[in-house]
């Protein structure tokens, strides 16, 4: 700072004496002073203000000797080099923190990346300032069509994240979701909901997350995984909203593995295929957890002829709907269909 005031005020002597503002040469000079002291970690108020302290004293010190005619043509110059250079100031600490941040958006995407594929991360946490956590919730968001611009809605969500983590949390963002790494801890989980709330209300948009934990940082593609094999059946399956673990699907999930199981369970409804009103009265019955009223109430029908489409697709599928194994068939017939 000593060095930039002694340039400062000699340039301003020297410019008034030849009657000039700063050519290309000391603007250049300026400007790359400005980007390295930008670079050093210096604010743009404190470099502005060795300007502006420089020009003060400049004027001290000549106030003592000259006339008011001469004040007047130094001040004159003063404001005339300022507007000359403050602008180069401001322009190259502002190019300066662009590249800084986006070297650091580069390394902070670099290390999420490398979290979640498993690859050394420790050296670009490092060079990011990043402290790793000992493990993570792999946490992945889904959001539902909504007419905010994808920058809108990255830069609100990754405030909803860093405002529930306070601190800044790794994540990969793109207009409709994508992953978050939250540091695992006892209640990560239970905090999710009201996360996922906040997100809401923030986007306008209704959310939709699965999640896994890691216990280690070795485990996060492992959990990576899990959580994307929960977010695609919450998907193929139209689940509402919410938050999904591998617990809530683990029925739909044991189904979706490979074997012949599958294909005759969603066989099972075949019968219906050719009758969308039964077949929708089945999807709703199972969707209402084989609640009647709810279900009547949804199809806009009386219960009479709710019970009359039930004992249709009793007879057609040949499950026994008034007996626990038939709706559990019902159900997983369901879900199969879906799957295959």
């Amino acid at each position: 700072m000593h060095r930039a005031f002694t340039a400062t005020t000699r340039l301003i002597v020297r410019t008034l004496r030849e009657e000039r503002t700063p050519d290309t040469a000391e603007l250049t000079e300026i400007i790359d002073w400005s980007a390295r002291r930008a670079a050093d970690g210096l604010p743009l108020d404190a470099a502005i203000a060795a300007y502006l302290v420089a020009s003060m004293t400049e004027f001290e010190l000549l106030s003592g000797e000259a006339d008011a005619p001469e004040m007047r043509r130094y001040a004159v110059h003063t404001l005339r080099y300022l507007a000359s250079v403050l602008p180069a100031v401001a322009l190259a600490h502002l190019h300066e923190h662009q590249q800084i941040e986006g070297q650091r958006r580069d390394l902070r995407r670099d290390l999420i990346s490398a979290l979640l594929s498993g690859e050394p991360a420790a050296e670009l946490a490092e060079q990011s300032g990043v402290a790793l956590a000992s493990g993570y919730l792999v946490v992945l968001l889904r959001l539902a069509p909504g007419e905010a611009g994808a920058r809108s809605t990255i830069r609100r969500v990754q405030s909803v994240l860093d405002a529930h983590q306070q601190a800044d949390v790794l994540a990969a963002l793109t207009a409709d979701g994508g992953t978050a790494l939250l540091p695992a801890a006892p209640d990560a989980f239970e905090r999710l909901p009201a996360l996922l709330a906040r997100i809401g209300e923030a986007t306008a948009r209704a959310v939709t997350a699965a999640a896994a934990e890691a216990g280690t940082l070795d485990a996060v593609p492992e959990a990576l995984g899990e959580a994307e094999e929960v977010a695609d059946l919450a998907r193929r399956l139209h689940l509402p909203p919410g938050l999904y673990r591998l617990d809530d699907v683990l029925l739909e999930y044991q189904l979706t593995r490979p074997g012949r199981a599958l294909s005759r369970l969603a066989a099972k409804l075949d019968p219906l295929a050719a009758n969308p009103v039964l077949m929708e009265t089945a999807r709703s019955f199972v969707r209402h957890g084989h609640n009647r009223s709810r279900t009547s109430a949804e199809l806009r029908i009386h219960r009479n002829t709710l019970d009359y489409r039930l004992g249709r697709i009793a007879k057609l599928t040949g499950l026994d709907l008034s007996a626990p194994q038939g709706v559990r068939l019902l159900d997983a017939a369901m879900t199969a269909r879906a799957l295959v």
